[in-house]
């Protein structure tokens, strides 16, 4: 190619090197903002993954039924479901792979469920593809880090909700008769993002 200078190869991560003793590279991504699920398939591809792509929960059910990949990368909230529909297949179909779990709505309950559901880590959107890659691959020897910051009342009251809706399967109608709430009001408070 005319006008591109070749810069040689770009020195491995610590991640990276660790993806080259992976003899199953295969990555699944299920995410329906397709902007950037484009970025992440090309960044997790220069990263050593052979990635699949899907935006739908259906395409990622039916990924998993051809070939459970050795990891993937799952949005919690796509327009035909929930993502953790698609860990949890991936986990029965192939009991080692690594799954982590994106999402712009991030709070404890559905961390906690993402992690019962076979998840290896769970983060919140924006994530770079370093990140991904971190937990993907973490060994769990790491220790977390205490926030800096503890939470504000509005996401303690946030993270109450999700919690009582994830105890309650998710249905909105039980969330809320047990909440003592409306559910309409249930509804928008579960279809806008997490408070800081």
């Amino acid at each position: 190619m005319l006008g591109k200078r070749h810069r040689g190869p770009k020195p491995l991560t610590a991640a990276a090197v660790e993806l080259t003793d992976q003899a199953d590279r295969s990555l699944l991504i299920v995410e329906d903002d397709k902007p950037f699920l484009e970025r992440l398939s090309r960044a997790m591809e220069t990263r050593g993954f052979t990635v699949t792509s899907c935006d739908t929960v259906s395409d990622g059910l039916a990924q998993i039924g051809r070939a459970a990949p050795a990891f993937a990368v799952v949005d919690l909230r796509l327009g035909d479901g929930n993502g953790l529909d698609v860990v949890s297949a991936l986990k029965r179909k192939r009991p080692d792979a690594r799954a982590i779990v994106l999402t712009g709505y991030g709070n404890i309950a559905t961390a906690v469920t993402a992690v019962k559901m076979g998840a290896v880590d769970y983060l919140s959107k924006p994530a770079d593809a370093d990140d991904v890659v971190a937990a993907l691959l973490a060994t769990g020897t790491e220790k977390s880090e205490l926030p800096s910051n503890p939470m504000s009342a509005d996401r303690v009251r946030w993270e109450h909700i999700q919690r009582i809706y994830e105890m309650c399967n998710r249905n909105v109608s039980e969330t809320a008769r047990r909440l003592n709430m409306h559910r309409r009001t249930l509804q928008r408070i579960l279809a806008k993002r997490a408070p800081r």
